[in-house]
């Protein structure tokens, strides 16, 4: 409570209330008055990513009814921290991180020391789920999980594997840790680079976004064997999911959509999320399913939950990897 020398008690609490409603007044007014100027989306991952699609369909509608800019700034690497970081250090109300809540979720897991505050990275909404799906060279002549497994454990240590990095990487260690097989794994700066080296068969096994193995795919130079979501996907009803292929550790719901810097008032994270509602429609449900993803738009609080969802997915794993989090 504010305390003012001299001021009697009632008024005191007189004037802390008109305070609290003055600053309260303040919050909608930049809440109704923002943006005033080019907001900058900024993705951890490149060109052609689930996210960056969904970042840019986002984008174009929130332009045309903020009447502002909105700009989308791809930031690939560092394992998503070189664009966290940028995020973080703009501190600035209209630079938003948009990215997967498994960019981050595992994060205490992986590094000894992180650069950043997990709790100044701060939900706005979620737009759309991605599906991940693990593929194959089609020259490997693998038709299922079970037989890339036999063929695993038949050369160990001779099968490269590239995942998506954050939790997508994460459970591709689990599910070699299950499944009792070598593979080497094998970093990129971009996993978009991955996929020339998937369609030539050195690297033989991705766990990477529908969106950007379906090129490869379709130009037959790479296999789908299943996907990572609880339910098949109605565009590929005959790719089984991996936990009816029998490795429910790979299960993955992968959530994307907007962060805020913690000092954005909870009030204008709202009217962001409200405003996302206000612009998807079935073409833009559309153009997502095409590229592998599914509409799925939540508020603030909804997007918090379902990321303490995944961090005890991520805490279970770690028990099967045996990691424990770093503070």
């Amino acid at each position: 409570m504010i305390v003012i020398p001299g001021l009697p008690a009632r008024a005191m609490r007189t004037f802390a209330s008109a305070f609290l409603t003055i600053l309260l007044l303040a919050a909608s007014a930049q809440a109704q008055s923002w943006p005033q100027r080019t907001v900058r989306f900024i993705v951890p991952l490149g060109p052609g990513s689930a996210t960056d699609i969904s970042a840019r369909l986002v984008a174009e509608r929130l332009q045309q009814r903020w009447g502002q800019p909105v700009v989308v700034e791809n930031r690939p690497g560092g394992d998503a921290f070189v664009a966290i970081t940028s995020f973080l250090a703009a501190n600035d109300d209209h630079t938003l991180l948009y990215a997967g809540m498994g960019t981050f979720t595992a994060h205490p897991y992986l590094h000894d020391k992180l650069p950043y505050d997990r709790n100044d990275i701060v939900p706005v909404a979620g737009v759309s789920n991605i599906v991940v799906a693990v593929a194959v060279p089609e020259s490997l002549k693998v038709n299922s999980l079970a037989e890339l497994v036999s063929l695993a454990r038949a050369q160990p240590g001779k099968l490269n594997a590239a995942a998506v990095p954050g939790i997508t990487d994460f459970i591709t260690s689990a599910f070699l840790k299950t499944a009792g097989v070598e593979m080497a794994r094998v970093p990129y700066r971009d996993i978009n680079q991955s996929l020339g080296d998937l369609g030539e068969a050195r690297i033989q096994v991705a766990l990477l976004s529908l969106s950007m193995l379906q090129p490869q795919v379709q130009a037959g130079r790479a296999k789908l064997l299943a996907v990572t979501s609880r339910n098949r996907v109605p565009s590929l009803p005959e790719v089984p999911t991996v936990a009816e292929a029998g490795y429910p550790v790979l299960e993955l719901e992968g959530l994307v959509g907007l962060y805020a810097a913690r000092s954005m008032p909870a009030e204008l994270r709202e009217r962001v999320a409200n405003d996302i509602r206000a612009v998807v429609d079935s073409e833009m449900a559309a153009r997502l399913a095409a590229t592998g993803q599914v509409l799925n738009v939540t508020t603030p609080a909804e997007y918090a939950a379902a990321i303490e969802d995944q961090r005890a997915k991520v805490a279970a794993v770690a028990g099967i990897i045996g990691l424990k989090a770093n503070p």
